[in-house]
């Protein structure tokens, strides 16, 4: 036992241990200090086309850089402690400007580019009349001259043996097929024109490439003559798995057998032809067969109305019961055109095989959203 220890040199002991304890960092590791880092430009803009930026970079540390954004890439060109960052804006197809950022990272260190990029800017056309509180988003004329067929970044072809969709007696095929053209492109109008070859006959059904979610469609059409002929403008869903149970919305139909009777109608597993339960509404257009005729559909959340040049002559509306049985029609949805030979409807009445080659002419083919 240690004796006659002066309570000074105790305190000085005490002293000395809780200084050993309060020096270095709180885990006993070294404190680190941050990495110094700059980044020139300190911020990128971007037209609605896109851009490519490089970004110069400089760091005491290694560094990397990225971005949590879809539509924006980084790819590292050197990354010594002086290197440069591509950064690619994509092309911004929506009608809203966005923000982003670029970061540059070392460490524990963190420098955030701010990346903003402007909206797509409306289709301006002096000759289309724009529905009131809607814009133009997309459009096919069929005014290229550099094309003889349908512009397949718009459009893909849907084929189908006879006999395939409602009984019908036509093949579709992709356009063209043992050197017989069925989708043609000429004088500002597409035709899609149904021929007998050999003992087939060919036709088309033609879709878009993109999908929306309500808007308002509109196509100017001047529709075939005959016995047998069942030409369509129509929409199905995107994420299609069954059918009535995921929608159908016919924006215009008729049949040869009762020439310039147009209907507009709406599917689902509530309503529909299978069951008698369709929802349609029917007008008559006497110059259908010979005369262009402007056919739309609006389609909001609350409703789906046909309308034939400007005028609405069938309404469905939201029942807002939440039940995908009478209203599935929340889901983005595609536009179709396609002309059928026979069929459950078009051959009702039998066929005129001495109508074809029919064919159905559309002008052009417009999509409008909501602003």
């Amino acid at each position: 036992m240690i004796k006659n220890i002066k309570p000074m040199t105790i305190l000085s002991f005490f002293t000395c241990l809780l200084g050993c304890f309060s020096c270095g960092s709180s885990d006993g590791e070294p404190e680190v200090s941050s990495p110094v880092v700059s980044v020139a430009p300190t911020q990128i803009t971007a037209t609605y086309e896109g851009s490519v930026t490089i970004l110069s970079v400089k760091s005491d540390q290694e560094w990397t850089a990225f971005s949590n954004e879809d539509w924006i890439t980084c790819k590292i060109l050197s990354n010594t402690l002086q290197g440069t960052v591509e950064v690619t804006v994509k092309a911004n197809t929506t009608y809203q400007p966005r923000e982003g950022s670029v970061v540059v990272k070392s460490g524990t260190t963190r420098v955030s580019v701010p990346v903003s990029q402007e909206a797509k800017p409306d289709i301006v056309d002096p000759d289309i009349d724009i529905p009131e509180g809607y814009r133009l988003i997309w459009q096919d004329e069929f005014n290229d001259s550099k094309l003889s067929t349908p512009d397949e970044s718009l459009w893909w072809y849907e084929t189908g043996a006879s006999g395939w969709g409602n009984n019908e007696i036509q093949n579709y095929i992709p356009g063209s097929k043992n050197g017989e053209t069925c989708a043609q492109v000429s004088n500002g109008t597409l035709k899609i024109i149904a021929k007998k070859v050999g003992n087939e006959v060919y036709s088309i059904r033609m879709n878009t490439v993109e999908s929306w979610k309500y808007g308002y469609f509109e196509a100017r059409l001047k529709l075939p003559a005959g016995k047998g002929t069942w030409p369509a403008f129509w929409m199905m869903p995107k994420n299609y798995t069954a059918w009535p149970d995921d929608g159908e919305i016919d924006i215009m139909e008729e049949v040869g057998y009762d020439p310039n009777v147009i209907l507009s109608t709406v599917h689902c597993k509530a309503y529909n032809h299978s069951i008698g339960t369709q929802k349609s509404g029917t007008i008559k257009v006497p110059t259908a067969q010979t005369e262009f005729h402007v056919y739309a559909v609006e389609w909001t959340e609350d409703f789906i109305k046909g309308y034939v040049d400007g005028k609405c002559y069938f309404t469905f509306d939201n029942d807002k019961k939440g039940n995908k049985n009478t209203w599935p029609f929340n889901a983005a949805f595609y536009l179709k055109l396609n002309l059928a030979w026979g069929g459950d409807w078009g051959g009702a009445q039998g066929i005129d095989e001495s109508a074809l080659p029919a064919t159905y002419e559309i002008d052009y083919v417009r999509v409008f959203q909501k602003k």
